[in-house]
């Protein structure tokens, strides 16, 4: 298995810092040291315009930019995105974007935005039409064996160093239709974990409907639509996922997978592309 996890920021800034604190434990306090991960402020700037402010980790800054211009549809390809710089500043980052005149001219167009809680995937909504994007139906058609599923989430549960160390993270990761985890991302919000994952992806030209999304959180609306935004066919959670996000992925031909473990899970839509055929076959569109 070859995991390519979450690198450490590359603006110097760390993931995570040792803290004092007191423990307590079987009625004795004791004082250590912890560790605790950061969370900074980080501006989305395109064409000199403030965006979008999310509160995330320190890390991949640059897989998150480029993963939030597409699960946000404010561009369509990482082509469209022209330059990108990330800027330290002394209250948090700024990642600058150019991206191109007809993109710009459409983000100007639907802009809100986005400042408070972390990974918020709503924050600065201006109104209910900007919260259901038009999404078309995801075409993928790579099929998982549900061991094959299962193995993948064994694999990301055991390379995630962030949460191993802080217990306050949140990862992403893509699996090949064989189960073999080839990328993970992590994040102290959940939406930022996928947006870097997706990010990341772009940068290394996997194609994303070719195998699955994994998720170490609940399986919102806002993540279904983000992954179907970007192609993705399968979507799996450790956790449950909402009334909403199961509407969202019927109605978005989602695959949406929720309670994964290592021994069972629990699927919510799309069937057609879970099953013991071999991954290699696809299936009929």
């Amino acid at each position: 298995m070859t995991v390519m996890s979450a690198s450490p920021a590359a603006t110097g800034h760390p993931s995570m810092e040792a803290v004092a604190v007191d423990r307590w434990r079987d009625g004795r306090t004791e004082t250590a040291m912890d560790m605790a991960a950061a969370e900074v402020p980080v501006s989305l700037e395109y064409n000199g315009i403030s965006h979008a402010v999310m509160l995330a980790s320190p890390s991949d800054l640059e897989d998150f930019a480029i993963g939030f211009s597409l699960t946000e549809g404010i561009v369509d390809h990482p082509g469209d995105i022209l330059d990108l710089e990330v800027d330290e500043r002394c209250e948090g980052f700024a990642v600058r974007l150019t991206i191109a005149s007809a993109r710009f001219h459409r983000l100007k167009q639907h802009r809100r935005t986005l400042a408070g809680r972390t990974g918020c995937g709503l924050c600065g909504a201006e109104s209910l039409s900007q919260v259901f994007r038009d999404i078309a139906p995801v075409a993928a058609t790579a099929r998982m064996k549900p061991s094959a599923l299962q193995g993948a989430f064994m694999d990301l549960a055991a390379n995630q160093p962030l949460q191993r160390l802080t217990g306050a993270t949140h990862a992403a990761a893509w699996a090949e239709p064989d189960g073999t985890v080839v990328l993970i991302r992590e994040d102290v919000g959940r939406h930022n974990a996928l947006d870097k994952l997706v990010g990341a992806m772009a940068l290394a030209g996997i194609d994303a409907a070719a195998g699955a999304a994994m998720v170490t959180s609940r399986a919102s609306y806002e993540m279904v639509q983000k992954a179907a935004a970007t192609g993705i066919g399968i979507l799996a959670a450790i956790s449950a996922p909402t009334v909403l996000a199961i509407r969202m992925a019927e109605a978005l031909n989602l695959t949406l997978v929720g309670f994964a473990r290592r021994d069972h899970h629990v699927l919510y839509a799309g069937r057609q592309r879970i099953g013991e055929s071999d991954p290699s076959e696809g299936v009929a569109p």
